[in-house]
Order: C-alpha cells, then structure tokens, then sequence
C-alpha cells in the first residue's frame, strides 16, 4: 500500500482474540498504536458487553486496550438513533452493552409505542420478547438491528444470533430491518468520528472478506486481511473485491503502525 496511515481500526475476534487467547502479536500490536500515540478503535459486531466489559476480556489475555478505545455495534446503533430522532425511545431485545449504550445516548426504553424496536444480540432470546418486537413493529415502530451475523459461536457450537432472529421478525412482519453494524459502512464512518479520522489515512484490520474488508472498502479505508480468522488464503479469490494486502496475522503489522 502507498497510503500514509495515521489512524487504525481493527476487528477484534479472529484478529486479536481467538476463543479466549491473545493472538500472536496482538499485545504488540496494540502496544505500538498507543507507544506512537495513533489513534485507533477496535471494533466488534457482538452487542452483548459494554466498552468495560471487553476491556477486561483483552486484559485477561494480555491485550491493553482503553475502555475508551472499543466501539461496539451496541454503541454505533445509538450513536445512529441518536442522530435520527434525539431522546427517542425503544423496545429492545439485548444486553447490557446495548441497553447502555442507548441509556447513555438519553433514550427511553419502554414497550409502549415506541419510536423504534432494537434488535441485538443475547444469549437468551425470549419467545414473548420476540412476540412482543412483532406487534410493535406490526403497530408501526420501526426496526433496527445491531448487526445481521446469523450465528454466534459457543463452547458447544454455533449459537441464533441477531441476523437469525430479525429474519423470522421480518418474515413475520415483512418489515426489513436497517442493520447498523458491519458490513454498513456507517459502522466505520461514526468510528472515524469518534476518533476525528479521515478515511485516506485510516487503515481496517479484519478477518473476514464479507464484513471487515468489503465494509472498509465502502468507507474508502485502507484494508488489511488477517488468516487467523474466517477467511482462508484461498478464499480470497472468490470475492469480487480484493483487500488492499493479505498478511498471515496482525504481528505482520506492527512495524507499519
């Protein structure tokens, strides 16, 4: 790549984590953003933690990353509903990470005809909450969802995620939801805000070609590929984009921060 990079977004999962352990390079990697001062977020799809949350989850695997410097789905959805209708309110099936954001966003959770119905991710999902979401939306508050992966993974194996769960809402409705997190580019572009970033000097670490690489290509981001993720070297071909550079993990990074 030819372009100067200032400023870093990285996934996390697969890029920095993998079931619970550090990736080679990972600690180093973010060790380098904070020594040379750029700035820099690492973002997750997953709606389910807060910014504290994940921050001790990284620690515990040597990665020291700010609470400050994490930007979750959760967050990027209220920072979206925010910017359409100030102090809204909304009925949401999710987690701290979610239900915080938008508490600190200043919106109004309530089941009674809200503004929106917020579809994030759990690892409970609740019959009567989804029946609930189905007759709001029916009533004519509108849907919105954190992001549209379909499964989640678990010790026991894939877990019904967000995408899963706003399909049966939408085949029960017929009522499209507008998913905020990656692969939408507005997921990249409120991060770029957050960190006063301008996209020709900003670079996108990701493992996966469908979500991380196509959405930082749309946003005009400079892409790196990891294999220590989804995708696989001979993947890569099979998409009709291509990521700026393909390197074997985020340590191949280090020396360009």
């Amino acid at each position: 790549m030819t372009r100067e990079i200032h400023s870093w977004l990285s996934d996390m999962d697969g890029v920095l984590v993998h079931e619970g352990h550090a990736i080679s390079g990972a600690a180093e990697f973010v060790a380098a953003l904070r020594d040379k001062e750029r700035p820099f977020l690492i973002l997750t799809n997953n709606s389910i933690f807060t910014p504290r949350d994940l921050r001790a989850r990284l620690a515990a695997t040597g990665i020291d990353v700010p609470e400050g410097a994490i930007w979750t789905s959760a967050m990027a959805t209220a920072r979206f509903l925010d910017d359409q209708v100030p102090g809204g309110s909304a009925y949401v099936i999710g987690e701290a990470g979610l239900t915080t954001a938008l508490y600190e966003a200043g919106y109004t959770l309530t089941d009674a005809d809200p503004d929106y119905v917020v579809l994030g991710e759990t690892r409970t999902y609740s019959f009567e909450a989804i029946t609930k979401a189905i007759r709001l939306i029916q009533g004519g508050s509108r849907f919105i969802a954190t992001n549209p992966d379909p499964t989640g993974p678990s010790a026991a194996g894939d877990l019904p995620a967000t995408g899963a769960v706003a399909a049966l809402i939408t085949r029960a409705t017929g009522r499209d939801p507008y998913f905020v997190g990656k692969p939408n580019p507005m997921m990249f572009r409120s991060a770029l805000n957050r960190i006063d970033a301008h996209s020709e000097h900003t670079a996108m670490v990701g493992d996966r070609m469908d979500t991380d690489i196509v959405a930082g290509i749309e946003a005009g981001l400079a892409t790196y590929l990891v294999l220590t993720g989804s995708t696989r070297a001979d993947d890569v071909n099979r998409f009709p984009f291509r990521p700026g550079a393909v390197v074997d993990s985020i340590a191949d990074l280090v020396a360009l921060v």
